[in-house]
């Protein structure tokens, strides 16, 4: 989390904080979590809308949606400072009182995800392992048919439909009340800090 912390005056400089405050952007999404990221959005969306009438579609969109997951997991030991995994634990655990905090516009200034981002993408990685295992299960000689398996993987992805849609009015906002393009970011890889100079 930034600390907003207004540092000692230079000098005899008697310009006021507001004067002070300067905005500048640091790296924080590297290309390959950018990458991955939208290339899951268009796929999640794609699979949600051939199911029965485009099968052979439906099932590539799956299988590419099972690999970004491996991706994901790899990606998230191996790739930069905010692609891994190491502050998810925390930020779990910080997530109900983020969220609390929230009702009064209290987001506070995360360079990475804030608790509540890192919750979306704990709940988001789960429901999509679930649909997208099930949905391999179920095409499977074994498998095809089974009611568990077919309900599991029905009720997996309408739950990742209505994370998708939290996660994209969470992100709408989060930019209103930081007053940051949080999409920008995650297309240039950097989001904006603020500091004073």
């Amino acid at each position: 989390m930034i600390e907003e912390a207004m540092p000692k005056a230079r000098g005899g400089s008697d310009r006021t904080p507001a004067d002070r405050t300067v905005s500048r952007t640091v790296a924080v999404w590297d290309l390959p979590l950018r990458l991955w990221h939208w290339a899951l959005a268009a796929s999640v969306l794609a699979a949600w809308f051939t199911p029965t009438v485009y099968d052979r579609t439906h099932r590539i969109v799956g299988y590419a949606v099972l690999g970004l997951l491996v991706f994901r997991l790899v990606w998230g030991f191996l790739g930069s400072r905010y692609s891994r995994f190491r502050m998810v634990g925390v930020r779990l655990r910080a997530a109900p009182s983020y969220l609390w905090n929230l009702r009064r516009g209290n987001t506070g200034r995360y360079i990475g995800l804030n608790p509540a981002g890192t919750l979306m993408l704990v709940a988001l990685l789960a429901a999509l392992a679930v649909s997208t295992i099930t949905g391999a299960m179920s095409v499977t000689t074994t498998f095809f048919g089974v009611w568990w398996v077919e309900d599991t993987h029905h009720y997996s992805s309408d739950a990742v439909i209505v994370l998708v849609v939290v996660h994209v009015v969470g992100v709408v906002l989060m930019g209103l009340l930081q007053r940051e393009s949080l999409v920008r970011a995650m297309i240039t890889g950097r989001k904006r800090i603020r500091g004073h100079s």
